[in-house]
């Protein structure tokens, strides 16, 4: 009987395709993660199903889209009625590990901005029928990622399983905050670790100054990235001694702003030497006025989750800073690699690379992500490396989407998969006509008067962006205007292709409509 493989998947965050040498940078070193696309194939058109952590993890783990598991934006639990694959691999033997970032479930403990409102003169119903879902998720089982709560291992509060996986040592939030049970284990290790972080407690540095930059006094030996890293490696060395095989999501909270690169990471990249993109400060659409009239008023505060427009210093000290991050992150995943060879599992190991959604990083002159789906946050690296198939660095062409994951790891596990996965095995079907992608957005940001629904489709050549509520949407030419500066919609010389693409993405959405649960009876 031929063995089973082993998966090392390795997924960061907030990371964008073309922030690898692989992907064409010339200047962020990225050389152990290069050298698993040397090795495998790489996606060049590799799409999200959501350009935001949660909805997009979920579908990850689920291979489904945000409208069909539920979780549609940050703040949404997945629900554990929904199956994952890792629960189907755990089912057929494997043994699964999950060590860092996890975000199936909240960390901030914040209160949500949507909530039920009751229509002036009516009566209210009963709590439990204020949702369309009887079970929506509120209950404790799903306060387990909270980080204000988090004073106990994650492990040791479970009954069973998490989403799958047997073990667990999960890393919430981002930078020098990040919390969790990396939080509990750094605490041990440093008397005063809580007086190493945060901005009030950064080291001096006259060089940067940008929103949500500081250099962290937290040393690389205690960084989230080195830790992921230390626990798994040790997870592994474990493993080896294990007959069954294994899953392991190796899950790193970084690049994702904050932006504190510790120790030599802080400087290592000039920000006189970054380029900026060729779109920076091009681009006409309303938000985007709006944002840049915010950052020349003041009035745009630039420290939370939304999206904001920064200076060409700002930007260059920004992607400098993210390379550092992005490069210690490679230097993590080249010690973790070496580990498998060390233990003689590499030869029996695949190893698959992506990231949850990416950031505009200067594109059109903005930073972070949410609500316009550039190419920059909607574009990910999706890299498998199989050491049972001789790839040799094949790139390949064809669409592929966050939810193709799921269904490519279980056909290489040899196990089918379940009734309503909607993804693909990339690596034995052919690519489908386009790619959907979801966003719903629960509060307003600057630029915007109302929460924003947002689908968007992209084809071989084309990107279009349909909005609800809105006056404006997006078409872009990729072929011919590749950094998405020229908006074709609503053009008299577009119209044959606005329609062409309106017809092509409501037939995958149609391809998209859920097919579970199995009946019962015929009738």
């Amino acid at each position: 009987m031929t063995r089973r493989p082993n998966f090392l998947f390795v997924i960061t965050d907030q990371h964008r395709a073309d922030h690898l040498g692989c992907y064409g940078n010339r200047l962020v070193r990225t050389p152990n993660i290069d050298r698993i696309a040397e090795g495998g194939t790489r996606w060049d058109r590799f799409y999200v199903a959501n350009p935001i952590c949660m909805p997009n993890r979920a579908s990850i783990m689920t291979g489904r889209m945000c409208s069909v598991h539920g979780a549609r934006h940050n703040g949404i639990p997945l629900s554990k009625d929904h199956t994952t694959f890792v629960e189907l691999l755990r089912d057929a033997g494997y043994n699964t590990g999950l060590i860092g970032k996890s975000h199936l479930q909240s960390f901030t403990g914040l209160p949500a901005t949507k909530k039920f409102e009751t229509k002036e003169g009516a009566s209210a119903p009963s709590q439990h029928l204020r949702d369309a879902y009887k079970n929506n998720r509120h209950s404790p089982d799903y306060d387990l990622e909270v980080a204000p709560k988090w004073d106990t291992p994650l492990a040791e509060r479970l009954k069973g399983d998490f989403y799958g996986f047997d073990h667990v040592e999960v890393c919430a939030d981002h930078g020098d905050q990040a919390s969790g049970d990396y939080l509990l284990w750094a605490r041990e290790q440093h008397p005063d670790f809580d007086g190493l972080t945060g901005p009030e407690n950064g080291l001096p540095d006259n060089r940067i100054n940008a929103p949500q930059a500081w250099r962290t006094a937290v040393p690389e030996e205690l960084y989230s990235t080195s830790w992921i890293a230390d626990r798994s490696e040790s997870w592994l060395t474990h493993q080896a001694e294990q007959d069954a095989p294994f899953f392991l999501q190796m899950s790193f909270p970084d690049p994702h702003h904050p932006f504190t690169p510790p120790g030599h990471y802080w400087d290592m990249y000039d920000p006189a030497d970054i380029s900026l993109p060729a779109s920076f400060g091009k681009g006409d659409l309303p938000p985007i006025r709006a944002m840049r009239e915010a950052m020349e008023k003041g009035t745009d505060p630039r420290d939370n989750q939304n999206p904001f427009v920064v200076t060409e210093d700002e930007a260059r000290a920004i992607i400098a800073l993210t390379y550092g991050m992005i490069t210690m992150i490679d230097d993590a995943i080249g010690r973790v690699l070496a580990r498998l060879e060390a233990l003689g599992l590499a030869d029996n190991t695949v190893v698959v690379f992506t990231s949850d959604h990416g950031d505009y990083m200067g594109d059109h002159g903005l930073m972070l992500k949410l609500l316009l789906h550039y190419q920059g946050i909607i574009r990910v690296p999706f890299i498998w490396k199989d050491p049972a198939a001789s790839a040799d660095g094949k790139v390949e062409k064809g669409l592929g989407s966050s939810i193709d994951i799921a269904a490519t790891v279980l056909a290489r596990a040899g196990i089918t998969p379940f009734n309503g996965i909607q993804g693909r095995d990339l690596l034995t079907t052919e690519p489908p006509e386009a790619i959907i992608v979801e966003e719903d957005s629960q509060r307003t940001m600057t630029g915007f008067e109302r929460p924003q629904r947002v689908r968007t489709v992209v084809t071989d050549r084309y990107r279009m962006s349909l909005r609800e509520g809105e006056k404006w949407n997006e078409l872009y030419d990729l072929k011919h205007d590749p950094e998405e500066i020229s908006n074709l919609y609503g053009n008299s010389s577009s119209k044959d292709t606005q329609h062409a693409l309106t017809e092509a993405m409501l037939r995958r959405m149609i391809a998209l409509q859920d097919r579970a649960p199995l009946p019962a009876y015929r009738a």
